[in-house]
């Protein structure tokens, strides 16, 4: 019988993204069951999906659309901010969960191997499930609006995926941080919170002067939010400056992730 050793192991070696695959059951599993624990036991269920950017809608509509005469790219605020919602909730609660995920699996990781990539992937998928129930929203929105979609919705997938790799590629880093620094958890909701205001969540980056927008992409989250507006809402395209930036800025958080992530991995066992 061939015996198999596993050892811990250092640098770019380390990521082997084929394993991922080898385990995909258990990363299915892993999603399905957070899925289920996050609408367990709960008095409205899916619906929490709903009011939540339904609520944060209410309360930016009066106070920055009707109070403050916020600029909406020529649609109407409210819809202008629910479209907004939509990939910036998707990657708020993806960076929280994924965050934490670590600690919270800690029984989990101090028992079996598997890779632990899994564990923050996982974490990250699972947020899908409240994208999707909130597009539905955002869909009769633009009906009740009579906002009709162009030919830009195709590209709608491409921005889903950059929230996930954005919240996937910040959620590497503070998930193997909170293993060794707990207090990490407590700076994550001030993170978000800071994060939300300096995104183009109830305003259009098109505030922000020409010559500063490039900048403005090391943002990347701006690059998202301007897109899943576009996709749906037919406003300007954003500037390709802007998103190029943001791009460059996923690859390297992400890069740089993975590869904290691997490097600390073989500690997270006796630490955890």
């Amino acid at each position: 019988m061939p015996v198999v050793r596993i050892r811990p192991s250092g640098g770019w070696r380390a990521i082997h993204l084929t394993e991922l695959w080898r385990y995909r059951e258990l990363l299915y599993f892993l999603t399905l069951r957070d899925v289920k624990l996050r609408y367990k036991q709960t008095a409205l269920g899916v619906a929490w999906a709903v009011l939540q950017p339904l609520a944060t809608m209410a309360v930016f509509a009066i106070f920055f659309g009707k109070l403050g005469k916020m600029p909406s790219d020529g649609r109407p605020y409210a819809l202008f901010v629910l479209v907004s919602l939509l990939p910036w909730q998707l990657f708020a609660y993806a960076l929280t969960q994924s965050s934490n995920s670590l600690v919270a699996e800690q029984r989990l990781i101090t028992k079996v191997y598997f890779p632990r990539l899994i564990i923050p992937v996982a974490s990250v998928l699972s947020g899908l499930v409240d994208f999707f129930v909130a597009l539905v929203l955002v869909v009769i929105g633009m009906a009740i609006f009579g906002v009709i979609p162009t030919v830009a919705i195709l590209a709608l997938p491409v921005f889903v995926f950059f929230a996930v790799l954005t919240a996937l590629a910040v959620g590497l880093w503070l998930s193997a941080l909170n293993v060794q620094y707990r207090d990490v958890r407590y700076t994550i909701p001030f993170l978000t919170q800071f994060w939300m205001f300096a995104s183009p969540v109830a305003y259009p980056a098109s505030l922000i002067p020409e010559p500063y927008r490039a900048w403005y992409g090391l943002n990347p989250m701006a690059g998202v939010i301007e897109g899943t507006r576009w996709a749906l809402l037919g406003t300007d395209a954003p500037s390709w400056g802007l998103m190029a930036v943001s791009a460059m800025v996923v690859v390297l958080l992400l890069a740089g992730g993975m590869y904290y992530f691997k490097r600390m991995e073989k500690t997270f066992a006796d630490v955890v």
